[in-house]
């Protein structure tokens, strides 16, 4: 049986990649950083869905940013691979933080490289670094973009990628190491977090629907995208680390659409126009902007034998139909309550 290391586990994309690896037969561990209010949501949804694995997924605390605490427990648990899925990853919000995102997204990659450096002395193993479509920039004459593509990064966010980016490459040359980086495109889905616009306009549109909410506050609008399902692109990650040698890869659908498009789809799914709910806010635009962002898929296509199955039209009616759901228990919820504190007032 391998054994996988997951950082990042309790996000969108670990809650993804461990389905994914227990579905192939993997012992799976991971780490948390330790709070004092749980954040295990979405394994413990896992967990629930699959029981017959659940005692393949193991969760202890840890951060990347810890480089002596990281390194006691990659070499204690010897995985086979390591999927490094730690970030910071609001884009908006590295303007506002940009000295923690430099230290997760950046440092924690190297301090994490390191370990997989020392570990390879007494066992092979694989790392795969989560790289980020942003390390372009957006330039108009950059697009699609592809591996051979010249980075620009535009935000503190992708700058720390970028950094990460390099110090992977780096180590692969400088010490033999299997270790590739997955430069993905947008990838959603209905566990997207709820302050990432994607999500953010589905439970919106939702929510409208059922009466929960009056209105959407967003800011740019014409910003293009190239969106997938992150369930296909997990696949993506797990190829590259079947292959014979470690290398860097595009995961795109070659498509994009503005944000203005993906209300239009969203709020039409429920029946409603996004106009007569929409509100501009400044806060929502970022200092710089990534105007387009359309990746080139053609060397993951021809070399892993990788491709989306997932198109823009499907993802949007999967997550807004699944947050009709949670909308839809949002408003029973809120029934009940009311129909219990008018019995404590009738008292």
């Amino acid at each position: 049986m391998k054994r996988a290391f997951v950082t990042g586990i309790t996000g969108q994309d670990g809650y993804y990649l461990t389905r994914l690896l227990l579905e192939k037969g993997y012992d799976v561990q991971g780490i948390v950083r330790r709070t004092s209010s749980m954040t295990r949501r979405r394994i413990d949804q896992l967990k629930d869905e699959m029981p017959e694995c659940a005692d393949r997924i193991t969760m202890q605390y840890g951060d990347v940013t810890d480089a002596a605490g990281l390194i006691r427990v990659v070499m204690e648990l010897e995985p086979d691979e390591i999927y490094n899925l730690a970030a910071q990853s609001h884009v908006r919000v590295s303007f506002d933080k940009p000295a923690y995102t430099q230290s997760a997204n950046a440092d924690g990659c190297l301090n994490l490289l390191e370990a997989v450096r020392l570990l390879n002395q007494r066992k092979p193993v694989r790392f795969y670094q989560a790289s980020t479509s942003e390390m372009f920039g957006g330039l108009p004459e950059t697009v699609p973009q592809s591996e051979q593509t010249r980075f620009h990064p535009r935000s503190p966010y992708a700058t720390a990628k970028v950094a990460a980016f390099h110090h992977t490459v780096n180590y692969r040359e400088a010490y033999g190491l299997f270790a590739c980086n997955g430069i993905l495109f947008n990838h959603e889905s209905p566990l997207r977090g709820e302050n990432f616009v994607t999500r953010k306009i589905t439970l919106a549109a939702a929510r409208i629907k059922e009466g929960l909410q009056s209105e959407l506050s967003l800011g740019n609008l014409d910003a293009l995208r190239d969106w997938g399902y992150a369930a296909d692109y997990v696949e993506a990650m797990w190829m590259m680390m079947q292959q014979d040698d470690p290398d860097d890869f595009v995961i795109a659908t070659g498509v994009s659409h503005s944000v203005r498009e993906f209300l239009e789809e969203a709020f039409s799914r429920v029946g409603l126009d996004y106009q007569d709910y929409l509100r501009i806010d400044q806060k929502y635009f970022r200092p710089t902007e990534v105007e387009q962002l359309c990746g080139d898929p053609s060397k993951a296509r021809d070399v892993l034998g990788w491709e989306p199955k997932t198109d823009f039209y499907q993802l949007v009616q999967l997550m807004v139909d699944h947050d009709c759901e949670v909308a839809k228990h949002e408003r029973l919820y809120e029934d009940i309550r009311g129909q219990v504190e008018a019995r404590e007032t009738w008292r």
